[in-house]
């Protein structure tokens, strides 16, 4: 039996690099913009009616607020950048020698259509380009035989998980190997629809003797710098 669900995806972009560099421009041009300003106004005014106190106070309260926020943005960009090479090395850590470790017994995600039966389960992600009328799933075994094939019930743009319980349409069960699975999907005119599939699947084993980790998903060999998602 085939599990056949989809799941909304929306699509974001970061941008708090760009808000955060577009804030500190803004802050020192208008700490620039005032501050010459402010010395004009003391350059030009009559030494017999010099500016009103109050006013000459508030405007340097507001030359040492913009001073403030000028030092705010110098901070944020460094804690910017520390996270940004936080990440980079925690990534290059999981990615290579020992600290590829930490990935045996997680579940991984990654391109491809080819994933292991672990726990009487195979599991996939596929995405539809655009709205199908109709899907064909089908799975293979490790010598190409198809040992399950059904239609989709769902067809509509997007992400779609797929979880086999490794019974096949003739009724087999299956307790162990690997499994591909094939996505076949037309439109109303019968043309077919871009598709890209994932596979998950338990790290089973970790070999990092080459210098650069290889996951191994129940006999599925996976290079640790491909992991999509790990849980």
């Amino acid at each position: 039996m085939l599990v056949d669900s989809v799941s909304a995806t929306t699509s974001t972009t970061s941008t708090k690099s760009t808000s955060s560099s577009s804030s500190a421009t803004s802050a020192t041009d208008s700490y620039q913009t005032f501050l010459t300003l402010l010395m004009k106004q003391l350059e030009v005014q009559d030494p017999t009616n010099p500016v009103d106190t109050t006013t000459f106070t508030t405007q340097l309260v507001q030359l040492s607020g913009l001073e403030q926020q000028m030092s705010i943005n110098d901070k944020l960009d460094e804690l910017n950048s520390t996270v940004s090479d936080l990440s980079s090395t925690l990534s290059s850590s999981l990615g290579s020698g020992s600290g590829a470790v930490n990935y045996y017994g997680k579940t991984v995600e990654a391109e491809g259509s080819t994933t292991p039966l672990q726990d009487g389960e195979a599991s996939w992600e596929y995405d539809l380009e655009s709205a199908a009328s109709s899907v064909k799933l089908t799975i293979t075994d490790s010598s190409g035989n198809t040992v399950y094939s059904d239609v989709g019930s769902s067809t509509a743009a997007g992400t779609h998980e797929v979880t086999w319980d490794g019974v096949g349409t003739d009724g087999k069960s299956y307790s162990s190997g690997t499994y591909t699975l094939s996505v076949t999907a037309l439109d109303a005119n019968g043309k077919a629809i871009d598709t890209a599939t994932r596979f998950k699947g338990t790290v089973t084993a970790v070999d990092s003797s080459s210098g650069t980790a290889v996951l191994s998903v129940g006999g599925v060999s996976l290079s640790a710098d491909k992991v999509l998602t790990v849980s």
